[in-house]
């Protein structure tokens, strides 16, 4: 299958070339006009190339903002037929792909990745008379100006921002800026490969807490490759988990009916009225066309429908700005409800045939297990060459039960 849990992604090659040409074809034959943006990878430009390549070649226009992140590029994109950011998102440098959106930021939905993956088959050429059109634009002004006239802090704040050498480099800093803040920047330089990896993982990230400490600031602020990510930390320079991140943003928001994933905490349920989704933030976005006042998952994608149903971690970095001036993050956090999470993966070279021998319909939407006081999920990742089990419980030997339990499921049918 062509698309993931997230868009497409793989590893840089011929093939990952080729794929690109003839998705910007489809692409172009059914939007007209496509807005394009890339990550800050070293492959982005010539994929980016590629797949201007192949809208032009259908008659389609091409609305080229360079680097920028996957929201700005959602963002533009309501004055468009469809958008285009070339990026892995978290993946490691030698990973790249596309994530394509609707005018109104949603995901391409499983219909429009089936009728993309039929149409790829064709090459939807034009003669030289009827080629479409390529221009250049900023469409990051926009998107920052939108942001600071919805959610802007306000009073004295100082955060530690650090961009992951991501396309959030190009925005989020001044954005910040501009709002007052005073920003203490930690790789917000544009470069092709990362001072650290990308996905924004307590674990990959030791430093931000002493950070906070020593300049005093309110909070942290992390984004990955391509910035429709987000996650933070508190003024103490503690990581707030994505579950938590998740109660906080839909309590600040006072939003009733919130959309999340399976893999997400029971614990949100006892905040708001949840429906879930399988793995992926284009399943909530999906999902928020019908249902909800507010959606995300504990990766940290989150979704803000009022705004655009593309993940927007530039909002999201602003919104969490705006709480910290005027909460004591810290205390909200500690008084939301907890229950201990198991995560872990693990490679698999062929984790889709390992769902199936498992009994998952959609390897990436996985096998959920559900007990009185605890669960666990197994499931194909969308973006790797991985099997990630995730499990929780009313107490840490009921959720490392249940993460054993999925183990030993695994180890079975190996």
């Amino acid at each position: 299958m062509l698309f993931g849990s997230s868009g497409i992604r793989a590893l840089y090659d011929r093939s990952l070339l080729d794929r690109a040409l003839a998705v910007g074809s489809a692409v172009g034959m059914r939007a007209g006009r496509v807005v394009l943006g890339r990550d800050t990878r070293t492959t982005g430009p010539i994929l980016a190339h590629a797949f201007s390549a192949g809208v032009l070649s259908s008659g389609g226009d091409v609305l080229d903002g360079t680097i920028a992140p996957t929201p700005t590029v959602a963002f533009a994109t309501r004055h468009a037929g469809a958008g285009c950011t070339i990026t892995a998102s978290h993946n490691p440098e030698p990973y790249n792909g596309m994530k394509l959106v609707n005018p109104d930021g949603s995901a391409f939905t499983r219909a429009q990745q089936v009728s993309v993956e039929r149409e790829i088959a064709e090459r939807h050429w034009q003669d030289w008379k009827s080629q479409g059109r390529f221009a250049a634009a900023d469409i990051i002004s926009p998107h920052r100006e939108s942001i600071l006239r919805s959610v802007a802090p306000e009073g004295e704040l100082s955060v530690v921002l650090d961009c992951g050498n991501g396309a959030g480099s190009r925005i989020t800093p001044d954005l910040l800026g501009a709002a007052g803040i005073r920003v203490f920047c930690l790789n917000c330089n544009i470069n092709g490969t990362f001072a650290r990896p990308s996905e924004p993982l307590e674990t990959n990230l030791p430093y931000i807490g002493e950070m906070i400490r020593a300049c005093n600031a309110a909070a942290g602020i992390v984004h990955d490759g391509d910035a429709d990510r987000m996650m933070a930390f508190d003024g103490r320079g503690r990581f707030i988990s994505g579950d938590h991140l998740l109660m906080l943003f839909a309590r600040y928001l006072g939003a009733q009916r919130v959309v999340t994933t399976v893999d997400a905490s029971m614990a949100i349920d006892e905040i708001a009225e949840v429906q879930r989704t399988p793995v992926g933030d284009s399943y909530v976005s999906e999902h928020l066309l019908s249902w909800g006042d507010f959606g995300g998952e504990p990766s940290g994608s989150w979704i803000f429908p009022d705004h655009t149903l593309c993940p927007d971690g530039i909002y999201a970095a602003a919104l969490f700005a705006r709480i910290a001036s005027e909460w004591d993050v810290a205390a909200e956090v500690d008084a939301m409800p907890r229950y201990p999470i198991v995560r872990t993966s693990f490679p698999v070279a062929d984790p889709h045939t390992l769902l199936r021998q498992l009994g998952a319909e959609v390897p990436t939407d996985g096998i959920r297990i559900e007990e009185e006081d605890g669960w666990c999920l197994i499931r194909a990742s969308g973006t790797e060459p991985k099997v990630r089990i995730t499990a929780e419980g009313k107490t840490k030997a009921i959720a490392e039960t249940m993460a054993d339990r999925g183990h030993t499921m695994v180890k079975q049918v190996q």
